[in-house]
């Protein structure tokens, strides 16, 4: 009897040392996800922003008061492609 008394003590004991891990490694990959998912947004709008500079127009001016479809068409593309560039990157 108190065989089995142990053994149920020594899996509680273990059951919650687990828990207990896990939970760690949880807040551990939840941190490392919002800090990944902060650096790719500032990422992205700093190759928007060099976009922008390195262009001889104003890709904002040309999309917002002149309404051009096709310039909006591309850059969507670009931060697409940005995006996708920056994914693989965090993932490894």
């Amino acid at each position: 009897m108190l065989g089995i008394q142990m053994s149920m003590q020594s899996l509680l004991l273990i059951t919650a040392q687990a828990a207990e891990s896990s939970m760690n490694l949880l807040g551990v990959h939840l941190i490392a996800a919002i800090l990944f998912a902060i650096v790719g947004i500032l990422v992205l709008f700093a190759s928007l922003w060099i976009m922008e500079k390195l262009t001889p127009f104003s890709i904002v001016k040309e999309i917002e008061e002149d309404h051009n479809q096709a310039l909006a068409t591309i850059v969507g593309a670009i931060v697409l492609g940005i995006s996708v560039i920056i994914a693989a990157a965090i993932l490894g």
